[in-house]
């Protein structure tokens, strides 16, 4: 089994960020916020990154230079557009990216019962959960205090089940925290995975979540088509300083 990654605050990362001369009466009126993934695979400082929705962006300014983002990272970006570039066919808007928050993004664990303590399954809250762009997405919080805390998709084929449906866990381990305020924090996790060695395109998804205050397991269902763009395309809820591993899977 992999390492696991610390959970860092990403207030105190993007700090390390140096930010790029602006023209200081630059105007953020029409400033976006959205999900997104990288494009990078470079690891320049501009680079592509991709809406939900499809629609392809070019950093042509950035706030920071020295961020070089890996190849298929999920990230929160702050963008205003600068440019459309739809006429060229090659992408959509040339933008200035004003901010950004990397986004947990990891794949789906097999997990085998040598690993079931590491991944734990303490219990979680799921303030909002969709797909888009082949990623299942959850906005999340948990009660902790001063530990590193582990968040996980999991598969487990030691638990069958009959309705033809795939039985995903969202796992959540405190490493024994204590629950003195809540965390909250955004992770995609990668579904491509569910394609290999399958000719289906669309996937019937059972998550379970281990929720506070309840016995059984919340179960929500959603449908995964891959390399089909979400009809579901949303903006992350983020009042919040998210919270993530800077681990790419």
């Amino acid at each position: 089994m992999k390492p696991l990654t610390k959970i860092f605050i990403l207030s105190s990362i993007l700090t390390l960020f140096v930010a790029c001369d602006l023209d200081e009466n630059y105007s953020y009126v029409d400033q976006r916020v959205d999900i997104a993934t990288v494009e990078n695979p470079d690891s320049l400082s501009t680079f592509f990154f991709r809406l939900d929705d499809n629609k392809l962006m070019w950093t042509e300014f950035t706030n920071f230079r020295n961020y070089r983002p890996k190849n298929g990272q999920r990230i929160i970006a702050y963008y205003t557009i600068i440019s459309d570039k739809r006429a060229t066919g090659l992408y959509d808007y040339d933008v200035r990216l004003n901010d950004v928050y990397p986004v947990l993004t990891k794949g789906i664990f097999s997990i085998t019962p040598a690993t079931q303590d590491s991944i734990g399954n303490d219990s979680i809250k799921v303030s909002d959960i969709w797909i888009g762009s082949d990623f299942l997405n959850i906005e999340f919080s948990y009660q902790g205090y001063d530990k590193v805390h582990y968040i996980n998709l999991v598969s487990d084929s030691t638990k069958v089940y009959t309705d033809g449906k795939i039985h995903l866990e969202f796992r959540h381990n405190s490493n024994g925290d204590s629950p003195y305020y809540y965390e909250n924090g955004i992770v995609s996790f990668k579904l491509n995975s569910l394609q290999k060695d399958s000719t289906k395109t669309s996937f019937d998804l059972v998550i379970h979540v281990n929720i506070p205050n309840q016995a059984a397991d919340k179960l929500y269902t959603l449908t995964y088509k891959p390399g089909v763009i979400s009809t579901n395309y949303r903006t992350p809820k983020i009042e919040f300083r998210i919270k993530a591993e800077q681990k790419v899977y």
